[in-house]
């Protein structure tokens, strides 16, 4: 072989080493890219699996604090995803609506609800079809009718495990009670500080039972709920209010009486009528609960001594209705006040038995009296 031809032949031999050596490269490299992109295929999943759970969790699982929510009447749920993550309802608006789409949940209704950041996604959803809350409460007050502020305060306080003397001064603080006036101005108008008006929430709070969904809530978020029960109980009255002229203090303060007076086996209408015909002749109310309220303690009865209280809620000595409520009205004297019955009727009294007695003239009253309670001593 002469040199020529070994020199092609070393030629291509080199020439056919060099490429398999950038084979070799390219080979380590095509693998290097698809490791690197299995590995970053890998954790986008991974990082796209951990977001989509994170998100399919409460949006925060301490936190109880309920939330008004509303959704308007047509929206989608695209639309109710957003309104439920801008209000942190919910963590992201998207993985919640192809969670419905997923689960092919429908049927939600349009409305106000009381949602927390602590709901689970099946918690929401239920709340949201069914228009109720479906968390269980973990504190319920319930606020009889006929209770006085300082007794609401008590009950509060207890719930709560606070002074009731502190819950009663707070509850009567210029400041708190004007950022209740900030929250509610149709129901709480000016006339809550009129002469002589002694406590300004006393007849606001509306006897019910309010769940909480927070172990001690503040005394701030317990008297919110409280009035606006109050604000929408009255709105359903708005007709009879401006039938009759009345203001909601107005109307509060007669209804108050009305609890006051009435026992189990009356019809409240019928004292209203009492109080009605009393006030078309300027007749004095003379009605024995603001004689106690002035008085400011229980008594289980009346005396005549007591009749002499100097105060402008000692309906004996002064004309007219009190300067406020004496107390919490619920529905049943709400509704008293609003359509009281058509009698002639000036005068009533409760037997021992719980009946109420009523009587168109002075004498007559006496009659009553000694029958059912002088000759029953």
């Amino acid at each position: 072989m002469d040199q020529k031809n070994k020199t092609k032949i070393q030629y291509i031999r080199e020439r056919m080493l060099e490429q398999q050596g950038e084979a070799r490269i390219v080979r380590k490299i095509i693998m290097i890219v698809m490791l690197v992109i299995v590995v970053v295929a890998a954790c986008v999943g991974i990082g796209g699996y951990l977001y989509v759970q994170s998100a399919l969790k409460p949006a925060d699982p301490d936190n109880q604090k309920i939330q008004e929510v509303e959704v308007p009447i047509g929206s989608s749920v695209g639309n109710i995803s957003t309104i439920l993550a801008e209000q942190g309802i919910i963590k992201n608006a998207k993985i919640f609506k192809y969670y419905i789409k997923f689960k092919n949940e429908s049927g939600f209704q349009a409305g106000n609800y009381k949602l927390a950041p602590s709901m689970s996604l099946p918690e929401i959803i239920k709340s949201l079809k069914t228009g109720k809350v479906v968390m269980d409460a973990q504190l319920k007050i319930t606020i009889p009718e006929g209770k006085q502020l300082v007794q609401i305060a008590n009950i509060i306080a207890e719930k709560i495990d606070k002074n009731p003397d502190d819950v009663f001064k707070q509850m009567n603080n210029k400041a708190f009670i004007n950022q209740m006036q900030a929250k509610y101005p149709d129901l709480l108008t000016d006339e809550i500080y009129g002469k002589n008006v002694r406590y300004p929430l006393e007849g606001y709070l509306f006897p019910a039972t309010y769940d909480f969904y927070e172990e001690k809530p503040s005394l701030e978020s317990i008297v919110t709920e409280m009035l606006k029960k109050t604000e929408e109980v009255l709105a359903q009255y708005k007709d009879e209010l401006d039938e009759q002229h009345f203001t909601n203090h107005t109307m509060l303060t007669l209804a108050s009486l009305i609890e006051e007076e009435a026992t189990a086996k009356v019809d409240r209408d019928m004292i209203s009528s009492v109080f009605f015909n009393r006030m078309k002749i300027d007749m004095p109310l003379q009605t024995d609960p603001t004689v106690l309220y002035a008085k400011g303690q229980h008594q289980d009865k009346v005396l005549y001594k007591d009749l002499e209280v100097n105060s402008p809620y000692n309906t004996y000595k002064n004309k007219g209705l009190t300067p406020g409520p004496i107390a919490n009205a619920g529905t049943m004297s709400i509704e008293a006040a609003l359509n009281p019955a058509t009698s002639d009727y000036l005068y009533f009294l409760a037997t021992s038995t719980g009946e109420v007695v009523f009587a168109k003239t002075l004498d007559q009253h006496n009659q009553n009296k000694a029958k059912y309670i002088t000759n029953k001593k």
